[in-house]
């Protein structure tokens, strides 16, 4: 081996000690079979994890489905009659839900099951379509998004992706044009974003014909209700090939009508408050074994992929807000005068307008690039997913509380309602998937992958007679990192020529990611998942590589197409890889520096000082005048 490895490395000139080299390699990732290969991934914020670049997924641009621009053409002038002027949003949180004649006229167009296939009483949408539709709702009331969305996105979506055909034919009917609402019961009390904590139960009865459930959810959209619901319980599953029985998670379809199933009273929100929230409690409900859903012990899967693709429709909520914001921070900053000026004039509202307006821009292009690839029939997107959601939410409110700003005093009264955009967007960061945990889902994710990579490689190096291509192959990638050469990881090829500087700020992001994500597997090995300070950091470098990337690539096809709005559309892309090419540098800079290191510990111990005494630590300063 040492002598195969040295003999590689001094061909290219590269100066790895090659010892070195197979000890980091060893530490990156979870053990594998040496026959078992890395599976193949077309994710492109996947592969940025390795420093490469896989363009399928981002170049070009994806298009809806030709047989959905009618459909999205036809739908858009009533989705927005309806909406503009049958919706009040201000007295529909006074009474606390929709008005009963605009659900009746949604029920009425198959609003409430998009989706769905025509058979089952659904309007067979697209992804992309559903998007567009979540972004014309987000714009009038974010509330009725999410009363919309509850429902289809998270709600029933769980029986139409892995219901049987016989639970398909028996439920989505009620839930696409039948006038029952879906609900997804995952919360409890002590388990959020864990899903593993659980303790919800359902027993299977000696006969095998039922389960009995007992348990309770917390804070459950339109649990309040909701005649169908898909529920997460532990079960002992029986494992086959040892025959252990195993703690395990499985998803139930459960009827309010089941003896046993009740809701609490409505929760006093901050927002929202148009959709209900409430707990489900389930004493001993009985759930016909035909009830399963998507198979004994399959649960956590259903609830990680139903949760995927729930968040696309968060996205387009959050553009089509944001839209609103800055219509009515324009309005005002082009038609106010101070100082004998209008405040469009000034630097600083310029700069705010300008970041609003990319906020909105690349969050757009975000959204669209996933569910168009969703719709092309790509099945990696669980890190675009992720980033989609923490980067839209975390978008809309900067951009609602700017335009508040704008607004000054305007902003902040009821009638204009950015107060209840305000209230209503903070739930985004929070739930269906924390913010702060997506990031760490983002970077171990990514870094998972990265590390079986490289732990193909260490099998590689140690059999190097049978893996010479392999070997060669890595070892040009690993050199033309070394000596500047970009080696695959240059997008300027994709874009057009306007946004090539652009584009090459972009692909030096992309490599020293790669590099940094490589040096923090050879340094923390398994550990890198306590490392959250680095994580938090990796996972804001990766949002910001996929936003760069999206709008380098919508910009593009605006300016092939000689769009109306490219010259525009290049503008904020231009300006938004400067700012984020900045971001991610600083960023990564960051975790390369044994300061910030040291400044994490600092971090580290004023919090705990804080959880130690309950409350700040010091005291008034008048106090210390006695």
């Amino acid at each position: 081996m040492s002598r195969w490895s040295t003999l590689l490395f001094s061909r290219t000139r590269c100066q790895i000690n090659v010892v070195w080299f197979k000890r980091s390699l060893s530490v990156a990732s979870q053990p594998r079979h040496n026959s078992e290969p890395v599976p193949q991934n077309t994710s492109f914020m996947t592969n940025v994890f390795r420093g490469d670049i896989v363009p399928v997924q981002v170049f070009p641009y994806p298009e809806p489905p030709e047989d959905q621009k009618s459909l999205i053409h036809d739908m858009m002038d009533p989705i927005n009659r309806i909406f503009r002027n049958e919706h009040d949003p201000a007295e529909a949180e006074r009474i606390g839900s929709p008005d009963p004649k605009t659900v009746q006229i949604m029920w009425e167009m198959g609003l409430f099951g998009m989706a769905a296939p025509e058979e089952y009483g659904g309007l067979g949408a697209s992804t992309t379509t559903y998007a567009t539709l979540a972004e014309t709702v987000g714009a009038v009331d974010l509330g009725l998004a999410v009363y919309i969305g509850a429902h289809q996105s998270i709600g029933w979506n769980g029986i139409h992706l892995y219901g049987t055909t016989e639970q398909k034919k028996k439920y989505l009917p009620l839930v696409t044009r039948g006038g029952t609402m879906a609900a997804l019961a995952l919360t409890e009390s002590g388990a959020g974003s864990d899903i593993n904590a659980l303790k919800t139960r359902a027993v299977k009865s000696a006969c095998g014909q039922y389960y009995t459930l007992n348990g309770s959810k917390l804070w459950i959209s339109g649990g309040n209700e909701a005649g169908i619901f898909t529920v997460f319980a532990r079960t002992e599953v029986l494992d086959r090939q040892t025959g252990e029985v195993k703690d395990k998670i499985t998803a139930f379809i459960v009827e309010r009508n089941f003896k046993g199933v009740s809701s609490g009273p409505l929760e006093n929100k901050m927002g929202i408050t148009i959709s209900g929230t409430s707990s489900v409690f389930f004493d001993d409900v009985r759930v016909p074994v035909g009830n399963v859903l998507g198979g004994e012990g399959n649960g956590f899967k259903l609830a990680v992929s139903i949760l995927n693709t729930g968040r696309f429709g968060m996205g387009g909520s959050m553009s089509g807000m944001m839209r609103t914001c800055i219509q009515a921070a324009t309005e005002h900053a082009t038609r106010r005068v101070q100082f004998g000026r209008k405040l469009a004039e000034f630097g600083n509202v310029q700069e705010k307008l300008a970041r609003m307006a990319m906020y909105q821009y690349v969050t757009q292009s975000i959204v669209y690039m996933i569910v168009g690839n969703i719709d092309n029939g790509f099945t990696d997107y669980q890190i675009e997913s992720a980033i989609s959601k923490v980067f839209s939410s975390e978008a809309a409110f900067a951009v609602c509380d700017e335009a508040i700003q704008i607004l000054g005093g305007n902003g902040y009264m009821k009638e204009i309602g950015l107060e209840k955009f305000l209230r209503d967007v903070r739930i985004y960061r929070i739930f269906e998937g924390a913010n702060d945990v997506l990031r760490m889902f983002i970077a171990l994710t990514g870094a998972k992958y990265a590390g079986l990579q490289l732990r193909e490689i260490q099998r590689a190096v140690e059999n190097p007679t049978a893996n010479l291509g392999l070997i060669f192959k890595e070892g040009s990638r690993r050199v033309a990192r070394t000596i500047g050469i970009q080696n695959g990881t240059d997008l300027s090829e994709y874009v057009a020529s306007s946004l090539k500087e652009s584009a090459q700020r972009c692909s030096e992001c992309v490599q020293l990611f790669g590099k940094t994500m490589q040096s923090c597997l050879i340094k923390y090995g398994r550990n890198i998942q306590e490392q959250q300070f680095i994580l938090k950091r990796l996972a804001d470098s990766a949002i910001d590589i996929y936003g760069m990337t999206s709008v380098l690539s919508r910009a593009t096809r605006a300016i092939e197409r000689n769009i109306p709005s490219a010259g525009h559309e290049q503008l904020m892309t231009v300006a938004w890889c400067v700012e984020a090419s900045e971001r991610v540098h600083a960023n990564l800079q960051q975790i390369n520096s044994g300061q910030f290191i040291k400044h994490c510990d600092v971090l580290k111990r004023i919090a705990r000082n804080v959880c130690d005494n309950g409350e700040v630590v010091q005291q008034l300063p008048l106090e210390l005048m006695k």
